[in-house]
């Protein structure tokens, strides 16, 4: 059986800017999402890609939040769902 093509859209900077947006630290984005505060150092960092996994993870976190990742005409990024209260 062949599985689909994983969408790689989940980028380390769309990543710092879905926390910078919902005004996260590392350490905000690990307890919501359960993945280790280092993984995320790292991913964002580019040490090291994710596992799908831990992206999904990573991604449903922000999800929950009322971020959208999105690839229009091939240009990765943000929408968001929330309006922020100034």
């Amino acid at each position: 059986m062949v599985q689909p093509e994983f969408d790689t859209i989940f980028s380390p900077a769309l990543c710092r800017a879905a926390r910078g947006y919902l005004d996260w630290t590392q350490d905000d984005l690990a307890a919501q999402s359960s993945v280790s505060r280092s993984t995320i150092r790292d991913f964002e960092g580019q040490r090291h890609a994710l596992h799908r996994s831990t992206e999904a993870q990573l991604r449903q976190a922000f999800e929950k939040a009322g971020l959208r990742f999105t690839n229009a005409a091939g240009c990765p990024g943000l929408t968001c769902q929330i309006s922020k209260a100034d």
